[in-house]
């Protein structure tokens, strides 16, 4: 199923940031973009559309009276700058409300929401198993059409999103389509631990820890109940 999409903002960097971010995605087919409330009314009395990607404070008319004016509106997203629009957008059951700049791991959830809502088995374009490491300090990852060599003594902690994964680095996180399971495999076992169902870290990067939570890079990160008998046993093999 290929979901018809139309993106709607007056800013037009937002919109280069959407449709960068939505060229990843086989299922989504983009329609048309333009800058006002009243153009994408227009566009929707010609062309079935499937998802809206709806600014909403614009120029003559805001995105959330544009949705009151259709009769079945399709699915909507809205993308702000403003929270105060939060609970109204909510009331005219969108799939998400998203604040700018958004992050590619929120338009991640945002977009999960969407397949869900029209029953779609999503991948994005490209996408690939991430291949075996190449050697023992060293693994590949799919982001963004390209494979990224990232040195596992640089990874700080692993965290799922669904069926995705952010790797966090000292500097910058890259997000991966893939399982945090998968990746796990890939791991050397001696300098990872997984202390939670969404999360695995590099034990010698733990900064402290408690029963509950580790710290790491000035973040707290819990530990799940099925998991603190290993990373205590891991953790205090190098303490």
């Amino acid at each position: 199923m290929k979901i018809k999409t139309l993106i709607v903002d007056d800013e037009p960097h937002a919109i280069e940031v959407i449709e960068k971010y939505i060229e990843d995605f086989a299922e989504i087919d983009l329609i048309a973009k333009c800058n006002t409330a009243i153009q994408a009314f227009q566009i929707l009395q010609k062309i079935k559309i499937d998802l809206i990607f709806l600014d909403v404070k614009m120029p003559g008319l805001l995105g959330t009276d544009l949705v009151r004016s259709l009769k079945n509106p399709p699915k909507i997203i809205f993308t702000t700058a403003y929270q105060d629009y939060a609970l109204e957008g909510f009331d005219l059951n969108a799939v998400d409300y998203l604040l700018k700049p958004i992050p590619f791991d929120r338009f991640l959830k945002a977009m999960d929401k969407v397949f869900d809502a029209y029953k779609v088995n999503h991948h994005r374009v490209g996408m690939e198993q991430v291949p075996e490491p190449k050697g023992d300090n060293f693994l590949y990852l799919r982001v963004e059409r390209k494979m990224v060599k990232i040195n596992v003594n640089e990874i700080f902690w692993m965290e799922s999103l669904k069926d995705y994964i952010k790797v966090v680095l000292k500097d910058k996180a890259l997000v991966s389509k893939q399982k945090i399971s998968v990746l796990e495999e890939l791991l050397p076992e001696d300098k990872f631990v997984r202390i939670h169902r969404s999360f695995i870290v590099a034990i010698d990067k733990v900064d402290s820890y408690h029963a509950y939570a580790i710290e790491i890079l000035g973040k707290e990160l819990p530990i799940g109940r099925n998991y603190k008998a290993e990373c205590r046993k891991k953790l205090m093999s190098i303490s």
